[in-house]
């Protein structure tokens, strides 16, 4: 690991830039980067701790406002089930559920990139939906952002209320998450050298990010959720195919 120290490094600072940008976090690009330096359980454990201190920066940057409704209805079961899969990674084939996350984020990200009018309904049942969801999946795999940057997506907030929306929703899911990993073992000695590393690459990239958002449209910025979650399960489809 330390021979690759720097290419680790920033690889994560370009996971926290994108993720910022596409505003569901930097997880969805650090798991299966982290993948190919750290086995599965000790990339859930150091996601957890480097997701916190990402998600504390967001909204201290993008602090404009965020929607109580949205974190109620996605939030409180996001939370209740990210606990549930969390718990479930000890009895689950991680490698299983990998896959069918990569083909389910390119296979929906392509539809609606092709089908730009296609709207997920702005409805409690989606928003409920996409916090069960979104959670469950965060607490197998790491990463379930994708899933809940599609929800958000269909309620049209403005950019900076989508980002820190979505933030707060992320850091209960970590603060739930990281607790189950901890006594699961997930957190590692050898790996706490990482956290200080990882919380500065958290707060330079999150302000890059931020910068770039300055540049961009909302329009664009919808588009580049989109490609970016599609790039994500293409890159996490080679990898398993690949590199497993």
């Amino acid at each position: 690991m330390m021979d690759n120290l720097l290419y680790f490094i920033l690889l994560a600072l370009l996971a926290e830039v994108l993720g910022t940008v596409g505003g569901f976090g930097s997880s969805l690009f650090f798991v299966p980067i982290a993948g190919f330096f750290l086995d599965f359980h000790s990339v859930l454990g150091v996601t957890a701790v480097f997701h916190l201190a990402s998600n504390i920066t967001k909204i201290a940057m993008f602090k404009k406002g965020f929607d109580k409704v949205m974190i109620i209805k996605m939030g409180i079961p996001a939370v209740l089930f990210v606990i549930a899969g969390a718990f479930l990674t000890k009895y689950i084939d991680s490698k299983l559920l990998e896959i069918s996350l990569a083909i389910f984020l390119i296979a929906l990200s392509s539809f609606l990139i092709i089908f730009r009018n296609f709207k997920i309904e702005p409805t409690s049942f989606n928003a409920i939906s996409g916090g069960i969801t979104s959670g469950f999946v965060a607490g197998l795999l790491g990463t379930g952002g994708a899933i809940r940057g599609l929800v958000l997506a269909a309620f049209n907030m403005r950019m900076e209320v989508f980002i820190v929306t979505s933030a707060i929703i992320d850091l209960a899911i970590d603060a739930s998450r990281g607790v189950i990993y901890f006594v699961n073992g997930y957190v590692h000695k050898d790996d706490l050298y990482l956290i200080p590393i990882l919380l500065v690459v958290g707060i330079i990239g999150t302000f890059i990010g931020k910068k770039i958002l300055e540049k961009i449209s909302e329009t664009q910025f919808k588009f580049i959720v989109l490609g970016l979650i599609l790039v994500t399960g293409m890159v996490t489809l080679v990898k398993f195919l690949f590199f497993s």
